[in-house]
């Protein structure tokens, strides 16, 4: 029995200090070993939001001790790695750089290949983890960062067919959060709060919502929740908003849903309509479950990571850094920190590029 690879991914894009070790079984299906995710919430919550310098720093006191431990976690020993997976962007430079260095210097260190990974590319790809997907498939990659649909042909191979033109998703939620008084990390909180409110008591807007094919736009309505924010007179007022806040969103998700649907099924080359979504967004219940019903009326197959590792995490990084090294796609240790780096790299960013909407 030949030996199966060994790869140690690490993840350092924004405020997560996080490495996995990841191998694969005799049919070539991804086995996570460890995958160890250390949280900078304490350090940002004062701030409401995420201090670069201050998410390089604890980068910085913690990458050594998260990788020891995910190695000792593995059951494996540090001289049977093959190969080092190391986020190189999108993300804070500051912050990309710890874990881009680190992972140079070690896979240097014992003198095996170095792989730089698009951390996008990790999430468009962290279903594998848990299921059998073939491609091409349709994938919503909604973050804190980034809002997209792809056609997802293949490793290193995207087609985007929609973005967001202003705020992210994962970015809307949280800044709601922050005008509802909700601490930092608010986004997630947001769908707890909305439970207890009324869908329907205020009528937000929903920009581009019968234009622009399946772009996104979250800008204006991060603002009318601002107007409505500061007349809350009570809890169940804010309750209200945040319920208003979700069932909009739903809305915007299921219109624009159905748009990608039809642009996927022009591409060439469709088998079959899978439909994959991904990213920190992803791990919304109430967006899981209007997405789901939606591909059994539109007759697509609905995939979803698990929850633990819809935001960032090492894991998906390991894993697409194994998919390269069976196909031998190395780096150079010189490989810089890329800040802005799609995957579809013909696309271009729409936000100031004169595209009529």
């Amino acid at each position: 029995m030949s030996k199966k690879p060994l790869i140690l991914g690490i993840e350092t894009s924004c405020d997560e200090t996080a490495a996995s070790l990841i191998t694969e079984n005799e049919g070539g299906r991804p086995i996570v070993l460890s995958n160890i995710i250390s949280s900078q919430v304490d350090v940002h919550k004062e701030f409401g939001g995420v201090v670069p310098e201050l998410a390089a720093r604890s980068h910085m006191e913690k990458i050594d001790w998260i990788v020891q431990k995910a190695i000792s976690e593995s059951g494996h020993k540090i001289e049977e790695i093959d190969a080092v997976a190391s986020t190189a962007g999108p993300g804070l430079i500051v912050c990309l750089s710890v874990g881009l260095s680190f992972g140079k210097a070690f896979a240097a260190s014992l003198n095996i290949p170095f792989i730089a990974i698009n951390h996008l590319e990790g999430h468009a790809l962290s279903p594998k983890l848990n299921s059998d997907l073939n491609y091409p498939y349709l994938l919503l990659l909604i973050s804190g960062g980034h809002s997209q649909f792809l056609n997802v042909k293949g490793l290193g191979r995207y087609k985007r067919l929609g973005t967001t033109i202003d705020d992210a998703l994962g970015e809307a939620f949280d800044k709601t959060a922050k005008l509802l008084g909700i601490e930092f990390p608010g986004g997630p909180q947001i769908e707890i709060l909305a439970k207890k409110g009324d869908p329907s008591k205020y009528d937000l807007p929903k920009p581009i919502f019968y234009k622009g094919g399946c772009n996104l736009s979250f800008a204006g309505l991060k603002t009318a929740v601002l107007k409505i924010a500061k007349n809350i007179k009570n809890d169940q007022e804010k309750f209200d908003l945040a319920a208003s806040f979700q069932k909009t969103i739903e809305e915007i998700l299921y219109k624009k849903t159905k748009v990608a649907f039809k642009e996927f099924e022009k591409q060439k080359k469709i088998k079959e309509k899978v439909f994959v979504v991904a990213g920190g967004v992803a791990a919304n219940k109430n967006i899981r479950s209007m997405l789901k019903n939606l591909c059994v009326t539109e007759g697509y197959q609905s995939i979803f990571p698990p929850i633990e590792i819809c935001g960032d995490n090492a894991a998906m990084i390991a894993m697409v850094g194994l998919e390269k090294f069976k196909l031998k796609q190395f780096s150079k240790l010189d490989h810089a920190a890329i800040p802005r780096w799609p995957l579809d790299k013909k696309a271009v960013f729409l936000k100031g590029a004169g595209i009529k909407l």
